[in-house]
Protein backbone atom coordinates (compact mmCIF):
# COMPACT_ATOMS: atom_id res chain seq x y z
CA UNK A 1 0.00 0.00 0.00
CA UNK A 2 3.24 1.96 0.39
CA UNK A 3 3.35 2.13 -3.44
CA UNK A 4 -0.14 4.37 -3.65
CA UNK A 5 -0.71 7.80 -4.15
CA UNK A 6 -3.85 9.73 -2.81
CA UNK A 7 -4.13 9.82 -6.69
CA UNK A 8 -3.65 6.30 -7.09
CA UNK A 9 -6.67 5.47 -3.86
CA UNK A 10 -8.87 7.95 -5.63
CA UNK A 11 -8.54 5.64 -8.96
CA UNK A 12 -8.83 2.63 -7.29
CA UNK A 13 -12.07 3.68 -5.17
CA UNK A 14 -13.60 5.59 -8.33
CA UNK A 15 -13.00 2.56 -11.32
CA UNK A 16 -14.66 0.15 -8.83
CA UNK A 17 -17.84 1.86 -9.01
CA UNK A 18 -18.03 2.85 -12.74
CA UNK A 19 -15.54 2.79 -14.99
CA UNK A 20 -16.12 5.18 -17.94
CA UNK A 21 -17.94 3.78 -20.70
CA UNK A 22 -16.65 6.33 -23.47
CA UNK A 23 -13.80 6.35 -26.85
CA UNK A 24 -11.06 7.81 -24.15
CA UNK A 25 -12.10 6.54 -20.66
CA UNK A 26 -8.95 7.67 -19.01
CA UNK A 27 -8.60 11.20 -20.59
CA UNK A 28 -12.55 11.01 -18.39
CA UNK A 29 -11.18 9.97 -15.61
CA UNK A 30 -8.30 11.74 -15.61
CA UNK A 31 -10.50 15.35 -16.36
CA UNK A 32 -12.38 14.17 -13.20
CA UNK A 33 -9.29 13.96 -11.09
CA UNK A 34 -7.58 17.22 -12.28
CA UNK A 35 -5.13 14.89 -13.85
CA UNK A 36 -3.83 13.78 -17.56
CA UNK A 37 -5.05 11.15 -19.67
CA UNK A 38 -1.73 9.46 -19.19
CA UNK A 39 -1.05 10.24 -16.03
CA UNK A 40 -4.80 8.21 -15.34
CA UNK A 41 -3.41 5.31 -17.98
CA UNK A 42 -0.06 4.77 -15.89
CA UNK A 43 -1.49 4.71 -12.61
CA UNK A 44 -4.12 2.03 -13.27
CA UNK A 45 -1.73 0.38 -15.23
CA UNK A 46 0.70 0.50 -12.02
CA UNK A 47 -1.47 -0.89 -10.42
CA UNK A 48 -2.72 -3.81 -12.37
CA UNK A 49 0.85 -4.70 -12.48
CA UNK A 50 1.07 -4.98 -8.47
CA UNK A 51 -2.00 -7.48 -9.07
CA UNK A 52 -4.19 -4.99 -6.93
CA UNK A 53 -6.60 -5.15 -10.16
CA UNK A 54 -7.54 -8.05 -10.82
CA UNK A 55 -9.44 -7.36 -13.41
CA UNK A 56 -11.78 -4.39 -15.53
CA UNK A 57 -15.16 -5.64 -17.29
CA UNK A 58 -18.67 -5.86 -17.48
CA UNK A 59 -20.12 -6.81 -14.23
CA UNK A 60 -23.68 -8.72 -15.36
CA UNK A 61 -26.64 -9.85 -13.49
CA UNK A 62 -26.63 -13.70 -13.33
CA UNK A 63 -30.23 -14.06 -12.57
CA UNK A 64 -31.38 -12.16 -15.67
CA UNK A 65 -28.62 -13.86 -17.64
CA UNK A 66 -30.96 -17.46 -16.49
CA UNK A 67 -28.37 -18.67 -14.96
CA UNK A 68 -28.88 -20.73 -11.03
CA UNK A 69 -26.90 -19.37 -8.90
CA UNK A 70 -26.66 -19.82 -4.87
CA UNK A 71 -24.01 -19.66 -1.87
CA UNK A 72 -22.86 -23.34 -0.76
CA UNK A 73 -21.69 -24.34 2.62
CA UNK A 74 -19.92 -27.75 3.33
CA UNK A 75 -18.02 -29.32 5.68
CA UNK A 76 -15.05 -30.67 4.46
CA UNK A 77 -12.38 -32.90 6.52
CA UNK A 78 -9.40 -30.58 7.64
CA UNK A 79 -6.61 -32.67 6.49
CA UNK A 80 -7.79 -32.88 2.84
CA UNK A 81 -9.42 -29.74 2.55
CA UNK A 82 -7.67 -28.44 -0.46
CA UNK A 83 -7.33 -31.51 -2.33
CA UNK A 84 -11.70 -31.15 -1.32
CA UNK A 85 -11.77 -27.47 -2.49
CA UNK A 86 -9.28 -28.59 -5.70
CA UNK A 87 -12.16 -30.86 -6.87
CA UNK A 88 -14.49 -28.30 -6.12
CA UNK A 89 -13.23 -25.81 -8.21
CA UNK A 90 -13.36 -27.77 -11.11
CA UNK A 91 -16.80 -26.88 -11.76
CA UNK A 92 -16.56 -23.85 -13.94
CA UNK A 93 -19.38 -22.31 -12.35
CA UNK A 94 -17.47 -22.09 -9.46
CA UNK A 95 -16.04 -18.46 -9.18
CA UNK A 96 -15.58 -17.83 -4.83
CA UNK A 97 -14.21 -20.45 -2.43
CA UNK A 98 -13.32 -20.00 0.60
CA UNK A 99 -12.27 -21.97 4.28
CA UNK A 100 -13.71 -20.21 6.84
CA UNK A 101 -13.80 -20.40 10.63
CA UNK A 102 -16.59 -22.52 11.35
CA UNK A 103 -18.16 -26.06 11.75
CA UNK A 104 -19.04 -25.98 7.84
CA UNK A 105 -15.56 -25.01 6.73
CA UNK A 106 -15.93 -24.35 3.13
CA UNK A 107 -18.11 -21.77 1.19
CA UNK A 108 -18.29 -21.11 -2.62
CA UNK A 109 -20.45 -19.62 -5.11
CA UNK A 110 -21.50 -21.69 -7.66
CA UNK A 111 -24.02 -20.44 -10.93
CA UNK A 112 -24.89 -23.33 -13.25
CA UNK A 113 -25.91 -22.69 -16.92
CA UNK A 114 -29.68 -22.43 -18.48
CA UNK A 115 -28.11 -25.01 -20.96
CA UNK A 116 -27.06 -27.40 -18.23
CA UNK A 117 -28.34 -30.85 -18.47
CA UNK A 118 -28.67 -30.70 -14.31
CA UNK A 119 -30.52 -28.17 -12.36
CA UNK A 120 -28.54 -26.22 -8.86
CA UNK A 121 -29.92 -29.09 -6.39
CA UNK A 122 -28.36 -31.60 -8.75
CA UNK A 123 -25.08 -30.08 -9.37
CA UNK A 124 -24.01 -29.42 -6.08
CA UNK A 125 -25.12 -32.72 -5.03
CA UNK A 126 -23.02 -34.44 -8.11
CA UNK A 127 -20.02 -31.76 -6.43
CA UNK A 128 -20.48 -32.95 -2.82
CA UNK A 129 -20.46 -36.30 -4.40
CA UNK A 130 -17.02 -35.83 -6.34
CA UNK A 131 -15.67 -33.84 -3.07
CA UNK A 132 -16.44 -36.63 -0.78
CA UNK A 133 -17.39 -33.77 1.57
CA UNK A 134 -19.54 -34.93 4.89
CA UNK A 135 -22.41 -33.02 4.00
CA UNK A 136 -23.32 -30.16 1.79
CA UNK A 137 -25.73 -27.46 2.05
CA UNK A 138 -27.22 -25.10 -0.98
CA UNK A 139 -27.91 -21.63 0.12
CA UNK A 140 -29.63 -20.37 -2.16
CA UNK A 141 -30.74 -16.45 -2.19
CA UNK A 142 -34.62 -16.19 -1.48
CA UNK A 143 -34.17 -12.25 -1.26
CA UNK A 144 -31.24 -9.94 -2.45
CA UNK A 145 -30.79 -6.71 -0.96
CA UNK A 146 -27.50 -5.07 -1.92
CA UNK A 147 -24.59 -6.72 -4.10
CA UNK A 148 -21.25 -5.24 -5.61
CA UNK A 149 -18.02 -4.57 -3.88
CA UNK A 150 -16.64 -1.07 -3.49
CA UNK A 151 -13.59 -1.20 -1.36
CA UNK A 152 -13.08 2.52 -0.18
CA UNK A 153 -9.05 3.45 -0.04
CA UNK A 154 -9.24 5.88 2.52
CA UNK A 155 -7.96 5.35 5.38
CA UNK A 156 -10.32 5.52 7.96
CA UNK A 157 -13.75 2.47 7.69
CA UNK A 158 -16.51 3.92 6.21
CA UNK A 159 -19.53 3.38 8.43
CA UNK A 160 -21.29 5.93 6.12
CA UNK A 161 -24.64 5.15 4.59
CA UNK A 162 -25.96 5.38 1.06
CA UNK A 163 -29.39 4.25 -0.33
CA UNK A 164 -27.32 3.74 -4.15
CA UNK A 165 -26.29 0.22 -3.84
CA UNK A 166 -29.83 -1.38 -2.48
CA UNK A 167 -30.65 -3.67 -5.03
CA UNK A 168 -33.77 -3.38 -6.96
CA UNK A 169 -35.42 -6.57 -8.02
CA UNK A 170 -37.91 -4.87 -10.44
CA UNK A 171 -34.58 -4.27 -12.67
CA UNK A 172 -34.12 -8.22 -12.78
CA UNK A 173 -34.77 -9.08 -16.45
CA UNK A 174 -35.32 -12.47 -17.24
CA UNK A 175 -36.50 -12.07 -21.60
CA UNK A 176 -34.19 -14.26 -24.10
CA UNK A 177 -30.34 -12.94 -24.87
CA UNK A 178 -30.49 -12.65 -28.58
CA UNK A 179 -27.31 -13.89 -30.29
CA UNK A 180 -26.11 -10.04 -30.73
CA UNK A 181 -26.37 -10.16 -26.67
CA UNK A 182 -24.13 -13.16 -26.33
CA UNK A 183 -21.38 -11.92 -28.42
CA UNK A 184 -21.36 -8.94 -26.86
CA UNK A 185 -21.16 -10.49 -23.16
CA UNK A 186 -18.68 -12.69 -24.29
CA UNK A 187 -16.04 -9.67 -25.46
CA UNK A 188 -17.23 -7.22 -22.53
CA UNK A 189 -16.70 -10.33 -19.50
CA UNK A 190 -13.00 -10.26 -21.12
CA UNK A 191 -10.34 -7.87 -19.22
CA UNK A 192 -9.68 -4.93 -20.53
CA UNK A 193 -7.17 -3.43 -22.85
CA UNK A 194 -4.70 -0.83 -20.93
CA UNK A 195 -4.60 1.49 -23.75
CA UNK A 196 -6.12 4.80 -24.73
CA UNK A 197 -8.77 3.70 -26.59
CA UNK A 198 -9.06 0.51 -25.18
CA UNK A 199 -13.29 0.20 -26.44
CA UNK A 200 -11.94 0.75 -30.33
CA UNK A 201 -10.32 -3.00 -29.69
CA UNK A 202 -13.41 -4.62 -28.10
CA UNK A 203 -15.49 -2.97 -30.95
CA UNK A 204 -12.71 -4.42 -33.82
CA UNK A 205 -13.34 -8.05 -32.13
CA UNK A 206 -16.91 -7.75 -32.79
CA UNK A 207 -16.68 -6.24 -36.17
CA UNK A 208 -18.69 -2.99 -34.27
CA UNK A 209 -18.12 0.28 -34.71
CA UNK A 210 -17.98 2.14 -31.41
CA UNK A 211 -21.22 3.61 -31.58
CA UNK A 212 -22.81 0.10 -32.34
CA UNK A 213 -20.62 -0.92 -29.16
CA UNK A 214 -21.63 1.78 -26.63
CA UNK A 215 -25.19 0.83 -27.84
CA UNK A 216 -25.36 -2.41 -27.35
CA UNK A 217 -23.74 -1.79 -23.60
CA UNK A 218 -26.53 0.86 -22.99
CA UNK A 219 -29.57 -1.96 -24.03
CA UNK A 220 -27.90 -4.27 -21.59
CA UNK A 221 -27.82 -1.65 -18.99
CA UNK A 222 -31.03 -0.32 -19.47
CA UNK A 223 -32.30 -4.29 -19.42
CA UNK A 224 -31.07 -5.25 -16.05
CA UNK A 225 -28.63 -7.90 -17.74
CA UNK A 226 -25.70 -5.92 -17.11
CA UNK A 227 -25.31 -3.67 -13.71
CA UNK A 228 -22.13 -1.78 -14.52
CA UNK A 229 -18.51 -2.21 -16.30
CA UNK A 230 -15.74 -1.54 -13.03
CA UNK A 231 -12.89 -2.84 -11.85
CA UNK A 232 -12.20 -6.09 -9.79
CA UNK A 233 -9.85 -5.81 -7.18
CA UNK A 234 -7.61 -8.43 -5.86
CA UNK A 235 -8.47 -7.41 -2.03
CA UNK A 236 -5.45 -8.42 -0.02
CA UNK A 237 -3.30 -7.28 -2.64
CA UNK A 238 -5.14 -3.78 -2.59
CA UNK A 239 -4.63 -3.86 1.64
CA UNK A 240 -7.85 -5.58 2.95
CA UNK A 241 -6.92 -8.66 4.42
CA UNK A 242 -9.92 -9.64 6.00
CA UNK A 243 -13.69 -10.30 5.28
CA UNK A 244 -15.80 -11.17 8.17
CA UNK A 245 -19.35 -12.96 6.45
CA UNK A 246 -21.85 -11.75 8.96
CA UNK A 247 -24.71 -14.27 9.66
CA UNK A 248 -27.63 -12.95 11.84
CA UNK A 249 -30.73 -14.25 13.78
CA UNK A 250 -33.25 -11.83 12.46
CA UNK A 251 -37.39 -12.75 13.21
CA UNK A 252 -38.67 -13.53 9.58
CA UNK A 253 -41.18 -10.93 10.38
CA UNK A 254 -38.26 -8.17 10.56
CA UNK A 255 -36.24 -9.57 7.88
CA UNK A 256 -37.16 -7.02 4.97
CA UNK A 257 -36.35 -3.91 7.63
CA UNK A 258 -33.20 -5.21 8.65
CA UNK A 259 -31.66 -6.38 5.66
CA UNK A 260 -32.39 -3.17 3.99
CA UNK A 261 -30.52 -1.16 6.97
CA UNK A 262 -27.62 -3.46 6.76
CA UNK A 263 -27.76 -2.46 2.78
CA UNK A 264 -27.81 0.86 3.36
CA UNK A 265 -24.03 0.92 4.97
CA UNK A 266 -21.38 1.81 2.34
CA UNK A 267 -19.11 -0.83 4.02
CA UNK A 268 -21.14 -3.91 3.44
CA UNK A 269 -20.49 -5.22 -0.58
CA UNK A 270 -23.70 -8.19 0.09
CA UNK A 271 -26.80 -8.33 1.97
CA UNK A 272 -28.36 -11.58 1.03
CA UNK A 273 -31.78 -13.10 2.92
CA UNK A 274 -30.84 -17.27 3.30
CA UNK A 275 -32.58 -20.34 4.41
CA UNK A 276 -32.51 -21.42 7.76
CA UNK A 277 -32.12 -25.20 9.02
CA UNK A 278 -32.56 -26.94 12.45
CA UNK A 279 -28.61 -26.29 12.69
CA UNK A 280 -28.43 -22.74 11.08
CA UNK A 281 -30.88 -20.39 12.13
CA UNK A 282 -29.03 -17.37 10.59
CA UNK A 283 -31.23 -16.21 7.79
CA UNK A 284 -29.19 -13.04 6.67
CA UNK A 285 -25.91 -12.36 5.39
CA UNK A 286 -24.12 -9.12 4.96
CA UNK A 287 -20.23 -9.03 3.48
CA UNK A 288 -17.79 -6.72 5.03
CA UNK A 289 -13.82 -5.92 4.07
CA UNK A 290 -11.52 -4.68 6.28
CA UNK A 291 -7.80 -3.91 6.53
CA UNK A 292 -8.03 -6.17 9.02
CA UNK A 293 -10.55 -8.20 11.19
CA UNK A 294 -10.48 -5.04 14.07
CA UNK A 295 -11.89 -3.21 11.55
CA UNK A 296 -14.58 -5.94 10.15
CA UNK A 297 -15.57 -6.00 14.17
CA UNK A 298 -15.97 -3.13 13.98
CA UNK A 299 -18.38 -2.54 11.34
CA UNK A 300 -20.60 -5.60 12.31
CA UNK A 301 -20.94 -4.06 16.11
CA UNK A 302 -22.29 -0.39 14.51
CA UNK A 303 -24.57 -2.64 12.28
CA UNK A 304 -25.84 -4.54 15.33
CA UNK A 305 -26.24 -1.50 17.27
CA UNK A 306 -28.37 0.35 14.72
CA UNK A 307 -30.37 -2.83 14.01
CA UNK A 308 -30.58 -3.87 17.31
CA UNK A 309 -29.39 -7.63 16.45
CA UNK A 310 -28.00 -8.93 19.16
CA UNK A 311 -26.91 -13.02 17.90
CA UNK A 312 -24.72 -13.35 14.90
CA UNK A 313 -21.09 -14.52 13.85
CA UNK A 314 -18.67 -13.34 11.84
CA UNK A 315 -17.38 -15.89 9.60
CA UNK A 316 -13.58 -15.31 8.43
CA UNK A 317 -11.84 -16.20 5.24
CA UNK A 318 -8.57 -18.12 6.03
CA UNK A 319 -7.63 -19.35 3.08
CA UNK A 320 -9.05 -17.96 -0.82
CA UNK A 321 -9.00 -21.44 -2.92
CA UNK A 322 -10.52 -19.80 -5.93
CA UNK A 323 -12.18 -16.38 -6.38
CA UNK A 324 -12.63 -15.62 -10.40
CA UNK A 325 -15.96 -14.30 -12.20
CA UNK A 326 -18.48 -16.47 -14.36
CA UNK A 327 -17.14 -16.71 -18.09
CA UNK A 328 -21.17 -16.51 -19.36
CA UNK A 329 -22.04 -19.55 -22.02
CA UNK A 330 -18.10 -20.72 -21.78
CA UNK A 331 -17.76 -24.46 -23.32
CA UNK A 332 -16.10 -25.57 -20.06
CA UNK A 333 -19.47 -25.82 -18.45
CA UNK A 334 -20.63 -28.20 -21.35
CA UNK A 335 -17.10 -30.06 -20.89
CA UNK A 336 -17.57 -30.07 -17.20
CA UNK A 337 -21.17 -32.40 -17.57
CA UNK A 338 -19.52 -34.46 -20.28
CA UNK A 339 -17.15 -35.64 -17.43
CA UNK A 340 -18.31 -36.26 -14.55
CA UNK A 341 -22.21 -36.13 -14.87
CA UNK A 342 -23.06 -39.43 -16.00
CA UNK A 343 -21.54 -40.53 -12.57
CA UNK A 344 -24.46 -41.99 -10.20
CA UNK A 345 -24.80 -39.70 -6.94
CA UNK A 346 -24.98 -41.77 -3.72
CA UNK A 347 -27.57 -40.43 -1.01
Amino acid sequence: MTELSNVDRKILTRIQEDFPLVIRPFKALGESLNITENEALMSIQKMKKLNMIRQINAIFDTRSMGYQSSLVAAKAESYRIRETAEVINEHPGVTHNYRRNHEFNLWFTIAVSPESSMDLEKTVDLIGHLSKVESIRVMPTLKLYKIGVTLDMNSEVNLAKSEQGIYNEAKVNREPLSKEDIRLILELQEDLELTLEPFKIKAQNLGFSEERLFKGIKNLVERGKMRRFAAILNHRRAGFMANAMGVWKVPLEKIDEMGAKMAAFKAVSHCYRRPTYPDWPYPLFSMVHGKNEEECEKILKVISEETGLMEYQALYSSTEYKKTRVKYFSPEFEAWEKKYAPLPVQN
